[in-house]
């Protein structure tokens, strides 16, 4: 599949992908400028699709799973990418103007941001959608953002979706499902469940903020960080 683009963010995201070289995303075999040519995805399953039928801790482990293959040290030095607190920094504007829950999750991020743990070269946009079925070669990533940061940040996507890209019908934000995937998550990935819970909490602010900036509300994103609220034991607002 061949993929050209201007845009500077998607060519980050070309460039990190050929730095992967396929170890947890999709094989690239050919990279230039704002061209990359990748192997196309040949399997028929979806995560999406798995999680709405019923398979949902099936499709988190599959999500855990590439993560931490994506997270993996590696010796080579990933091409320049922007950090957390850059991206966070939509969350702290919203949290001025709007107030209540969004500046509840901006102190919450404010701490994770200052006492980072485990940062790693982030893919940035892990969810159902952008975990591909590849037939022999299993599931694998495509369509990084690209970041630097503590790794946490990359399984708190999981919690949103698949619902941001389709509420209906509702995975992400039933309260069994959060519970179950809280414990299938924190194993899968070797997590604090706490600290989990906080990143859950930034990441849906953060969510929320870029979607304001858009003139969109988000749903999914506060309704999920209600559970994950109460989940911590406080208020959201």
């Amino acid at each position: 599949m061949l993929k050209v683009t201007e845009n500077v963010d998607e060519q980050t995201g070309n460039a990190l992908m050929a730095w992967w070289v396929g170890r947890g995303a999709a094989q690239v075999l050919a990279h230039e400028g704002g061209a990359i040519l990748l192997a196309r995805a040949s399997g028929s399953r979806s995560l999406a699709a798995m999680s709405r039928a019923g398979q949902d801790e099936a499709a988190c482990r599959i999500l855990c799973e590439t993560a931490n293959r994506l997270h993996a040290l590696q010796k080579e030095t990933p091409p320049p990418l922007p950090s957390l607190p850059v991206w966070f920094g939509a969350l702290q504007r919203a949290a001025k103007e709007q107030g209540g829950i969004l500046a509840r999750c901006a102190d919450i991020a404010d701490r994770l941001l200052a006492s980072p743990r485990d940062v790693t070269v982030l893919h940035g946009d892990l969810h159902h959608g952008n975990v591909l079925d590849f037939g022999d070669s299993g599931w694998l990533a495509i369509d990084p953002k690209g970041i630097i940061g503590e790794r946490y940040f990359d399984f708190a996507n999981i919690f949103t979706n698949p619902d941001l890209a389709d509420p209906q019908p509702r995975v992400a934000t039933l309260p069994e499902i959060f519970q179950r995937r809280l414990d299938v998550v924190t194993e899968a990935a070797n997590l604090d469940r706490e600290r989990l819970l906080q990143w859950i909490v930034a990441w849906c602010g953060l969510s929320t903020a870029w979607s304001l900036e858009d003139n969109l509300t988000n749903v999914t994103a506060l309704s999920v960080a209600e559970l994950a609220f109460a989940a911590l034991g406080e208020q959201a607002s």
